[in-house]
């Protein structure tokens, strides 16, 4: 089963978006069809919750579909795109490429083709949610630290001694040592190797 991984289908052509419905729903997929880019962004939420992809038709009328792709670019939306075309070409799938699209398909598209660009965008759509959730979690710990422990996690990844760090912030080393015990525990990490994980992953500069 697809556990409950949503589809999300925008095409003005209402056999197309009919027929691909079908298909996409045959395969277990929840779906979700707009006859517009408009009423996608009207209905659509970042909920975050579950995998979800997006069927993207290039050419609509009003909004196009690069424009769409552009608004969930713009809202930082965990949402693979797959566009769909009967115009397609090469600099427009280049662009469409660029800014992040999974795929670019060209209709009438082959079943067995569109269903493998879904599988492919919502594994990507779920590791993409997966290493949201993990930033998020390392920012929630961050946010215990006082200004002062920062200062010493810090310099503890950037693999300064504890006395390196006591000179450097005019304290004594048995001041750094609790310090440095406490962010170890507000961190969660049971190690140094574990700590500096963590630290690049939320940026914070080692050099």
């Amino acid at each position: 089963m697809n556990d409950s991984r949503s589809v999300f289908l925008v095409d003005d052509d209402p056999s197309v978006r009919r027929a691909l419905t079908r298909l996409i729903r045959s395969a277990g997929y929840d779906v979700h069809a707009f006859a517009s880019a408009q009423k996608f962004l009207q209905w659509w939420r970042a909920t975050d919750e579950s995998p979800a992809c997006l069927v993207l038709d290039v050419r609509m009328p009003g909004l196009s579909g690069m424009d769409l792709q552009r608004e969930l670019q713009a809202a930082n939306a965990l949402l693979p795109i797959i566009f769909i075309t009967g115009h397609g070409d090469i600099p427009m799938s280049v662009k469409a490429m660029k800014g992040g699209a999974a795929d670019f398909l060209i209709k009438p598209v082959k079943d067995v083709e569109l269903l493998k660009a879904i599988e492919q965008a919502l594994a990507r759509a779920t590791h993409d949610l997966g290493e949201q959730k993990v930033l998020k979690d390392i920012q929630r710990r961050l946010e215990t630290l006082t200004p002062r422990e920062r200062e010493v996690m810090t310099m503890v990844v950037r693999g300064m001694l504890n006395k390196q760090i006591a000179f450097d912030l005019g304290t004594v080393e048995k001041t750094v040592k609790v310090h440095r015990a406490r962010v170890m525990e507000k961190m969660e990490v049971q190690s140094l190797a574990e700590l500096v994980r963590i630290a690049e992953r939320a940026g914070i500069n080692r050099t």
